[in-house]
């Protein structure tokens, strides 16, 4: 069991997403502790913006050393605290660790410029400009529940790389998970002071965090209405979004049905569909529909359905709340008219991998982004159609294209809006130095590696003048 050890007067316990164990608790800050833990990253992020570059990486490949070297004892607490299966859990601490250190050698190829007067036509060859980049100051990296280590250790990493000192607030599940995280960062010899661990309810002392005067950028992750929110509050301070999504997977009359099947099915319910990136829509030819459906289905009887310590693929959800929500977009889908091809059942928080067939463009379940294991197929006559029902959700995160045609999925690409597309594959995120954003209410900004430590960042110029 953990605790988190710092001076507070209240905490709360965290238990098990199956409820059966009490994992330990988190501490609850109030206001004055939280402007406390911010006042002191940012007079320690003065001493460690002077910290030679090379330094910093060693500290960050220290850090994933250290984590890679608990990488089973860290993925024990994600499986229980957040229900992923052991081997994924153990799997988002290795992946972790490799982002680290991908990070801290990027961060040492990232330079300014130089720049001549005389290049601009009216220019000057007697004035030179030197482009630096410096930190931002202190950056509040706000993570998710569904990915613990990984997600906020993406935000972490950059900032740190960059210059920035970190106040840092985990989901209350999953905050146990960024801990350990976070005491592994503690033993480099990185100031202590530099990161800043904040845990509490958002309710509480989430708008302080956003509003308050020494936070100079705020990254987060999370639901789109926490996000918009978010951006409203941020005064003339960068914000990078990484919101909700409803990725369709678009399957042409010549796509490669197995092929197809096989990554919508993956796409779709790893993780019990709890990503951004999850398939959650079929559109589908209705030439090849009735094939593709049955092919689907197959695949998801086959899936294993159980608890995280089963190392099932589809297991409980994050809480009560979820699973309610997931169960009304069934319900509301049937009493309309779907078709239920599999699944529709649950016990407490698990909901067994559900396949929705003949979705109509007036159910919930088209529209709304379940963050579960339910997938609609909603027929469609043409090309066209596929495109515009797939632009017409207010999400754009990604799309799958899959055609056995490469000039078709190009153009059938560039029409749709979304950050993302991906052809004959599921959607997902990564590999991590690749861009990751999102169009309409899916985010905002980009990220990946190298872009996330520039977006913690601001130019400065020097202009030489001989």
């Amino acid at each position: 069991m953990l605790t988190i050890s710092v001076t507070v007067t209240k905490e709360k316990e965290v238990y098990s997403v199956t409820g059966n164990e009490e994992l330990g608790s988190f501490p609850l800050y109030s206001q004055e502790e939280v402007d406390h833990s911010i006042q002191k990253a940012n007079q320690a992020q003065k001493k460690w913006a002077k910290t030679e570059v090379y330094k910093r990486a060693d500290i960050l490949h220290d850090w994933a050393d250290r984590l890679a070297a608990k990488k089973e004892q860290i993925g024990e607490m994600i499986s229980k605290e957040v229900g992923k299966n052991r081997s994924s859990a153990v799997k988002e601490v290795v992946r972790t660790a490799d982002l680290i250190r991908y990070t801290a050698e990027e961060g040492c190829r990232i330079h300014g410029d130089m720049l001549r007067g005389d290049s601009f036509r009216g220019g000057s060859s007697k004035k030179m400009a030197m482009v630096e980049r410096e930190p931002l100051g202190v950056v509040l990296a706000i993570s998710p529940f569904n990915y613990p280590v990984n997600l906020a250790a993406s935000k972490i990493a950059p900032a740190l790389m960059a210059g920035n000192a970190v106040v840092f607030k985990p989901a209350s599940q999953g905050a146990l998970s960024g801990q350990l995280m976070i005491e592994a960062l503690l033993e480099t010899e990185l100031h202590h002071d530099t990161v800043q661990c904040i845990t509490g309810k958002g309710s509480e002392i989430g708008d302080f965090l956003v509003t308050h005067p020494q936070v100079s950028m705020i990254t987060f992750t999370g639901s789109t209405a926490t996000g918009q929110s978010i951006s409203k509050k941020a005064n003339m301070i960068p914000v990078v979004l990484e919101l909700g999504g409803k990725d369709p997977a678009i399957v042409l009359d010549d796509a490669d049905l197995d092929l197809a099947a096989d990554q919508i099915v993956s796409g779709a319910f790893s993780y019990s569909g709890q990503r951004c990136t999850a398939i959650k829509r079929v559109l589908v030819d209705e030439k090849v529909a009735d094939k593709l459906s049955e092919k689907i289905a197959q695949k998801v009887d086959g899936l294993t359905v159980g608890n995280p310590e089963d190392d099932a693929v589809v297991t409980p959800l994050i809480d009560p709340n979820a699973a309610d929500f997931v169960q009304g977009l069934i319900d509301d889908a049937l009493q309309n008219g779907a078709e239920l091809v599999t699944g529709n059942k649950r016990e407490g928080n698990l909901i067994y991998p559900t396949l929705l067939d003949h979705v109509l463009p007036h159910m919930k379940v088209a529209w709304e982004e379940p963050f579960g294991p339910v997938l609609p197929i909603i027929r469609v006559q043409d090309e066209a159609d596929l495109v515009s029902i797939a632009n017409e959700s207010d999400y754009g995160l990604q799309a799958s294209v899959f055609t056995a045609n490469v000039q078709k999925a190009m153009d059938i690409g560039a029409k749709l809006n979304v950050g993302s597309v991906q052809y004959n594959a599921k959607t997902e995120r990564g590999p991590d130095h690749f861009p990751f954003l999102g169009a309409k209410n899916s985010g905002l900004g980009s990220q990946g590696i190298r872009r996330s430590i520039e977006s913690m960042t601001r130019d400065k110029l020097f202009v030489l003048n001989m």
